[in-house]
């Protein structure tokens, strides 16, 4: 039997699939569709997404097996600081996490958390054993289908700035979570001069480790 949980998620994707299907049929009013599919499953969020620096390198370094503990470690190490602070683990890929917050505040004391866990759990760890996070973060209306996966402008520039663009302890944020940001005590913000697509500006957060 299906949970309550699972019924949820295919009934979202089902739903979906039926709008995506009715806005390919020839003369359909796309706009109005597009109306209905945000109405039904736009929320605003903040976006995190992690990645680990030197996947690769480490790989080819260290093997497949080392770095899988890596991987186990950092879950070990993070998925504390999701839940301190009301972040909702959507997807974990490889050695990239998916995380969505109701607020920029709390995307980014999680994402600063993070880093300072990072730090002393690499304390007196020989290098090949360090987790070194790489993190960036968008903030707005994205699509969320059940508990899989978010989709949006936001999304996507959140995740090229963390997965591709940031490096080891760089939190990098699109110019929505900066101005939501402005008034939080103790973070600070630089512009950075490679903006993702989908964003205007892009700045990486000045806070303490």
């Amino acid at each position: 039997m299906s949970s309550v949980h699972e019924v949820g998620i295919h009934a979202s994707q089902e739903r979906l699939e039926k709008l995506l299907a009715e806005r390919l049929t020839p003369g359909a009013d796309r706009a109005a569709i597009d109306a209905r599919i945000w109405n039904l499953f736009g929320e605003t969020w903040a976006v995190m997404f992690t990645d680990l620096s030197g996947f690769s390198r480490h790989v080819a370094e260290f093997g497949i097996v080392h770095f899988l503990q890596v991987i186990h470690e950092a879950k070990r190490i993070f998925t504390p600081c999701v839940d301190r602070n009301d972040g909702i683990l959507l997807k974990v890929e490889g050695d990239s996490m998916l995380i969505i917050f109701r607020t920029v505040a709390s995307a980014l004391q999680c994402a600063v958390d993070m880093q300072r866990a990072a730090k002393r759990y690499n304390a007196g760890k020989p290098q090949e054993e360090h987790v070194l996070q790489c993190i960036g973060l968008g903030y707005g209306q994205v699509l969320r289908i059940g508990d899989d996966d978010v989709f949006g402008r936001e999304v996507n520039a959140a995740s090229k700035l963390g997965e591709d663009i940031a490096g080891p302890w760089e939190i990098l944020v699109t110019e929505s979570v900066q101005a939501e940001a402005a008034e939080i005590p103790g973070l600070g913000f630089e512009a950075i001069a490679d903006i993702p697509p989908g964003a205007s500006s892009a700045a990486r957060v000045i806070y303490e480790l």
